[in-house]
């Protein structure tokens, strides 16, 4: 049986839950979880005061949240191993600095999603905010590891500073995704906004939709049409994950833009030929 905590009251202000961690609460007894202190403004309430809590997480690793958790942030944090499952919106933060797990969320997310992520897969059945897999204001890296799934839509700034991992987006993306992406592959499946791949030194951005393409960057060079023999394989672990592909895909031919030459100039956007 999994621990289950369900949302027993709204706010207006954040709760902040980094605090409840799978690698704690296999061990803890459900009075220490429920004391077990949160954030709420200048306030460390116990979790029990806005969650109720049931079950046990000892014997499958299973966390799973209900409610909506759009004021919940860092749901998922720094997760090593096991799975956690959201049953409504999450907050900010969700699934930060994970190194390992799952985390899926039948919703929507807010901003910061993945940040700085090391590893395990995240499955968002909804849309996303700004700033999927970045890197945080100030920080080196963004997501180093593991995969970022997006059934939805997802705003600006998609893999800031990006270093390794796969980032796939079913719906649109906003603007500058890839900004200064180090490595690492980001796939868009919808429309995608302006200056995609501003300041990318290497890794591979696709935009597969059948929507027309922003405009490149001049700094980017037209490098020829050809069939992505390598995409294929991306393409096709992503439907073994459940994640909708359009069929189209595994036999389009795709426009190769290399760039940005204000850095390495390594690094290539692949636009799905008209």
């Amino acid at each position: 049986m999994p621990l289950v905590l369900t949302l027993k009251k709204q706010t207006s202000i954040p709760l902040e839950v980094d605090s409840i961690r799978m690698e704690t609460v296999r061990s803890q007894t459900l009075d220490e979880i429920r004391a077990t202190p949160i954030h709420y403004g200048n306030k460390t309430p116990p979790l029990n005061e806005f969650f109720e809590v049931t079950g046990s997480a000892a014997e499958d690793s299973e966390m799973i949240w209900n409610g909506d958790c759009s004021k919940v942030k860092l749901i998922g944090t720094g997760l090593r191993s096991g799975r956690v499952i959201v049953h409504g919106n999450v907050g900010m933060h969700c699934g930060a600095e994970m190194r390992g797990g799952e985390l899926i969320v039948h919703g929507n997310a807010a901003d910061w999603l993945g940040a700085e992520m090391h590893g395990g897969r995240i499955h968002i059945h909804g849309d996303a905010g700004h700033l999927v897999g970045a890197v945080y204001r100030g920080g080196r890296k963004g997501m180093t590891g593991g995969e970022i799934l997006i059934d939805g839509n997802a705003g600006n700034e998609i893999g800031n500073t990006m270093r390794r991992g796969l980032i796939a987006i079913r719906g649109q993306a906003g603007d500058a995704v890839g900004f200064n992406l180090i490595a690492g592959t980001i796939l868009i499946f919808g429309a995608a906004g302006i200056r995609p791949g501003a300041g990318m030194r290497r890794g591979t951005i696709g935009l597969l939709g059948p929507e027309r393409a922003p405009q490149m960057l001049p700094t980017f060079r037209a490098a020829g049409r050809f069939h992505p023999v390598f995409l294929q394989i991306y393409l096709r672990h992503l439907k073994q994950l459940g994640f909708a592909v359009p069929e189209e895909c595994f036999s389009m031919v795709c426009e190769r833009h290399c760039g940005d030459f204000l850095e390495f100039g390594k690094g290539e956007i692949l636009v799905r030929a008209s």
